[in-house]
């Protein structure tokens, strides 16, 4: 069985044992700063190493409680499994403890244990009536149903029994995600005398081994990780779950900050922008307006921004999701399904909190139109989130259908085996009712073509491109347009493409006047006239003689001479009929001149228009047959 890696969190008021409790739990004093020494309260977050069999391995993250460290709080408990709430008993439930019990069901915390401590310090026949008491409090939180411990820190009772519960509990639970892409929210930075640059976190999701290259996000800085360390042991690697201190080569740590995240790869948004479902707290003092300036706390940045509503302008209590923007000053890297918390800075206190629906948010209009879409977002499953994406970019490669859809790239590359996806030009994929649309738009303006210009063999390809190309990539363009042709739906004609059906030909009311010039073409042999004349006799207009000329030369009706004179085609294939029969390998003008009777006027285009046929070459005084 594949080793699974967990981190737990001590959560609740400040000196309600949260420190205490994890010290008896793993013989680890987590108050690592003199001033949390002196003041006895945790101002940073604190690690232990709880439990580790072959199966299982578990850390402790001490969260401070004091309302002051509130931050270090949310980002303690942004990569946790499962909480600890700890009441003490001579206290119960505090209004810091109410406010934490609210975050973390903002952050999706499900799974949770409720220590009750310093229960030497309560008679033992109002133990009852402390846990009625607690239970109470925690009606319609995600601790209603969580299982009770009593212990004491100090004479250790209890404290067997909570660990045993702790590591049973998270054996039926699955671990955060170790296939895809590796991502550690940053909360502590700090520079080893020797070594360098170190920074700290809980693994979000992925695995990191020594010697890969990351990058810092936002920022783009390029790094590696020189070595790692789990609880201060070196490990050649580093799992979603575990707390883990990565040595990193190639930035100071003047240049890193806690909200800076590591990752291993570019499939994750870096953006400025997030559509949000969020909930509201159950009493806010006060009204959240349009635009209002929040601060969003997610995984362990915290961003300043403004909230952006699309169906009101306020709100005090709202029981349900509110789709939503939020608009931040700074770029915070983030993936769909990413929980994070809202707090007001000024008076401070907490809004709500939330999920990301699209890390890549739009400017929408305000109305239920934008809310009708939000919807659809929100409840995309995999195949509609990869469904959505390419419908909105119409052309997507793999590492941006993963930054799209924050899918994984197991799950991604299955579900791209549906055909209704499509991959081309071996990288790009794309939807097969995509082809179809712009295979249906195509036919369509090519066949609106051939009826404004039946006379001209098709749409130039490029032009064709072009006029769609601000609709869809060119790419994906080329190749349906590639497609239809190998499908018999378009054929090739040159640069050109048409519908296969179609044939050019002369517009039914103009043809008699067209058969006409071109008869009295061919009556005129080799004595032909300017052709301007041909078609002003035949009364066809300016308008029509540029594309007319065009088709009867595709077709081989005519063939020119120079700019102004033309042959029709028989006359002239005839007349090289003639110069095969009564020339040898080679001929001079004067025996052109003899065979064809013609003047020096017609005499020299005639030659020249062999040669560029192909037919001859001209070599000093002579030409040669080419074909012979």
């Amino acid at each position: 069985m594949e080793k699974r890696f967990f981190t737990i969190g001590m959560a609740g008021h400040i000196d309600h044992g949260k420190t205490s409790l994890t010290r008896a739990l793993t013989n680890v004093d987590t108050d690592r700063l003199k001033e949390e020494k002196e003041r006895q309260i945790s101002i940073e977050l604190g690690f232990a190493p709880l439990y580790e069999d072959k199966e299982i391995q578990i850390s402790v993250i001490d969260v401070p409680g004091h309302e002051r460290f509130i931050r270090q709080m949310i980002a303690g408990v942004a990569g946790i499994d499962l909480v600890v709430l700890v009441v003490a008993a001579d206290e119960g439930v505090m209004p810091q403890t109410r406010e934490h019990l609210e975050i973390l069901g903002f952050l999706g915390i499900k799974n949770g244990i409720v220590a009750i401590t310093k229960m030497d310090r309560v008679e033992e026949e109002f133990i009852e009536l402390v846990k009625e008491d607690i239970l109470e409090e925690l009606m319609g939180t995600v601790f209603e149903n969580a299982p009770f411990m009593l212990v004491d820190s100090l004479s250790n009772k209890g404290i067997d029994e909570l660990k045993d519960l702790i590591v049973t509990t998270l054996k039926d639970q699955e671990m955060r995600d170790a296939r895809g892409a590796f991502r550690l929210p940053i909360d502590q930075v700090f520079t080893v005398k020797g070594q360098g640059t170190v920074v700290r976190g809980t693994v979000y999701e992925g695995a990191v081994e020594e010697g890969q290259s990351l990058k810092i996000m936002p920022k783009g800085q390029d790094v590696r990780a020189r070595q790692l360390q789990v609880h201060h042991n070196p490990a050649p690697k580093a799992y979603a779950g575990q707390r883990a201190a990565i040595n990193i080569s190639g930035v100071a740590k003047e240049e890193i900050e806690r909200g800076d995240v590591l990752v291993s790869s570019e499939h994750f948004i870096v953006s400025k922008t997030l559509d949000v479902a969020i909930r509201v707290v159950e009493d806010l003092d006060y009204l959240v307006k349009q635009r209002m300036p929040v601060k969003l706390h997610i995984g362990t940045a915290e961003v300043m921004g403004r909230i952006v509503f699309f169906d009101r302008n306020e709100l005090k209590e709202e029981s349900g999701e509110i789709l939503c923007q939020l608009r931040l000053e700074e770029e915070v890297l983030t993936k769909r399904g990413d929980r994070f918390i809202l707090r007001r800075p000024s008076p401070q206190e907490t809004i709500g909190g939330g999920w990301v629906i699209d890390p890549r948010g739009n400017k929408y209009r305000f109305g239920n139109e934008t809310i009708e879409e939000l919807e659809k977002k929100k409840a995309g499953k995999p195949k509609e989130r990869i469904t959505a994406a390419l419908a909105e970019a119409k052309s997507l490669d793999f590492n941006e259908l993963i930054k799209r859809t924050s899918l994984d790239s197991e799950t991604l590359a299955s579900e791209l085996e549906d055909p209704e996806f499509l991959l081309y030009n071996g990288k790009e994929y794309t939807l097969q009712s995509m082809v179809h649309v712009i295979e249906e738009d195509m036919y369509d303006r090519l066949q609106d073509f051939h009826n404004q210009y039946s006379m001209k063999q098709g749409l130039n390809k490029a032009e064709l491109l072009q006029t769609m190309n601000k609709s869809f990539p060119k790419g994906l363009l080329d190749y349906t347009v590639e497609q239809a042709i190998s499908q018999g739906t378009f054929a090739s004609r040159g640069q050109y493409v048409s519908v296969a059906k179609f044939t050019p030909h002369v517009p039914k009311s103009w043809q008699k006047r067209a058969e006409n010039l071109v008869e009295e073409l061919k009556r005129d042999g080799l004595q032909v006239r300017y052709l301007a004349d041909y078609f002003s006799k035949a009364g066809i207009p300016d308008s029509l003689a540029g594309d007319l000329q065009r088709f009867l030369e595709e077709t081989g009706q005519i063939v020119p001479l120079d700019g102004q004179h033309f042959y029709h085609g028989d006359v002239f294939a005839a007349a090289v009929q003639s110069m095969r029969k009564r020339t040898g390998s080679e001929f001079e003008v004067g025996d052109a001149k003899e065979i064809l009777g013609l003047s020096r006027k017609y005499m020299i285009p005639f030659l020249e228009r062999l040669d560029a046929k192909g037919l001859t070459k001209r070599i000093e005084n002579k030409r040669v047959w080419q074909d012979r």
